[in-house]
C-alpha cells in the first residue's frame, strides 16, 4: 500500500482529498504548509506528494525545490487553481513530476498518482518492460530477445517519456519544449519528423507504438497482453 503526503491549507479540500484517496486504498498523511510537510516528511515513509503551489508560511514551489535540493526525489504531483504555462514551468522547473489545475476531478488524480509512481520505478529501474519489449536506458536501445534497434538519445528520450505515461497525450509544443527549447533555430515541426524515425525504428516491436491523437498531439501506447 502506498503512502501520499497531501500539502493543502485549504481544510476542507485537504480532508477531502485524503477521504478520496484512502477509498481508493492509500495511507495518507496530511500536511497544511510546506514547513509542516518537511517535518511530515522527515517523520514518515512516504511514497508521492500531492502538494497545492499557493500556500501559507511556505508554498509549493519552496516546499518541492527544498526537498529536491535536500537530494529527495521522491513524486511530486502538483495541485494548484494557477494553470498558466508559466506557473507549469515553474512548477517543473523546481522539480514536479506532474501537474493539476484545480477543481481536481479525482479519476484524474487517480491516474496521475498510478502513473507517476510508475515513472518513478521506471527511474529507478533504467528500464521500460513491456510484454517481451525491453527499452533500456542507459544502452538507448529497444529489444525483444529477437530485434535490437538503438535510437539517438533525443528518440529514446521521447519514446520513453511517452510510454511512462500511456495515459496522457502530449502536445508537439509541450515535447518541443522539453527536448528543443534550448536550439533556437529549431521549429516544432522537428517534432513531427522524430515521431515519425521512433515509428519507422520500432515497427518490428509490436508491443509499443505512438498514437497520433488528432487536435491534441502523441501518446505512448502499450500492447501489452
Amino acid at each position: 500500500m502506498f503512502n501520499v503526503l497531501v500539502v493543502e491549507d485549504d481544510r476542507n479540500i485537504r480532508n477531502l482529498i485524503e477521504i478520496k484517496l484512502r477509498s481508493l486504498g492509500y495511507n495518507v498523511v496530511t500536511a497544511e504548509n510546506g514547513k509542516d510537510a518537511l517535518e511530515k516528511l522527515s517523520s514518515n515513509h512516504l511514497d508521492i506528494m500531492l502538494v497545492d503551489a499557493m500556500m501559507p508560511i511556505m508554498d509549493g514551489y519552496t516546499f518541492v525545490k527544498t526537498v529536491r535540493e535536500d537530494g529527495n526525489n521522491i513524486p511530486a504531483i502538483m495541485v494548484t487553481a494557477k494553470g498558466s504555462m508559466a506557473d507549469k514551468s515553474q512548477g517543473f522547473d523546481v522539480g514536479v513530476d506532474d501537474y493539476m489545475v484545480k477543481p481536481i476531478e479525482f479519476d484524474e488524480l487517480s491516474l496521475r498518482i498510478k502513473a507517476v509512481l510508475r515513472r518513478a520505478k521506471i527511474v529507478s529501474d533504467r528500464k521500460i518492460t513491456v510484454g517481451e519489449t525491453v527499452l533500456d536506458y542507459d544502452t538507448l536501445t529497444v529489444s525483444n530477445g529477437v530485434e535490437k534497434v538503438v535510437l539517438t538519445k533525443t528518440e529514446f528520450g521521447i519514446i520513453y517519456k511517452l510510454l511512462s505515461y500511456p495515459e496522457r497525450s502530449f502536445s508537439k509544443s509541450i515535447l518541443f519544449e522539453e527536448f528543443w527549447a534550448w536550439d533556437s533555430e529549431t521549429e516544432e515541426d522537428i517534432v513531427k519528423v522524430y515521431i515519425n524515425r521512433i515509428r519507422n525504428k520500432i515497427a518490428p516491436f509490436k508491443e509499443i507504438d505512438v498514437e497520433t491523437i488528432r487536435g491534441i498531439g502523441y501518446r505512448g501506447v502499450r500492447n501489452e497482453k
